[in-house]
């Protein structure tokens, strides 16, 4: 079985991790980040996995990033997938995905491990 391994991560704190797939999560889907009554929260917090999940564009990201996921893993030489969910700061868009995304592998009978690398950072003043 192959393991898997997502790492959630903000751009404006460190490099990206390594990944055989990364999500940039930055251009493409609103920041929660922008409302003030979000802002201080994390992608654990139910409303801002609400807000992200309620993104245009989220969900059909999560089916295809789960396909293409399944594909590496049957390939003859995947032992371990590492899979980059990155946004700005790290604490919202890039861990409702990491969390989404973990719980469709799982579903699917996949061992998944995931560590929001950046959750605990400060928020990012923009």
């Amino acid at each position: 079985m192959t393991a898997i391994h997502i790492v959630s991560f903000g751009y404006l704190h460190d490099a990206p991790p390594t990944a055989d797939i990364t999500l940039d999560l930055r251009r493409a889907f609103r920041d929660p980040h922008v409302d003030p009554r979000l802002r201080h929260l994390t992608g654990r917090d139910r409303l801002v996995r609400r807000t992200v999940l309620n993104t245009r564009g989220i969900r059909q990201l999560l089916r295809s990033t789960t396909q293409q996921t399944q594909a590496y893993a049957a390939g003859p030489s995947a032992q371990h997938i590492v899979i980059g969910s990155g946004c700005a700061g790290g604490r919202h868009r890039s861990v409702v995905v990491a969390d989404q995304l973990a719980r469709r592998l799982r579903r699917r009978g996949h061992n998944v491990t995931v560590h929001h690398r950046d959750i605990h950072q400060p928020v990012v003043q923009r």
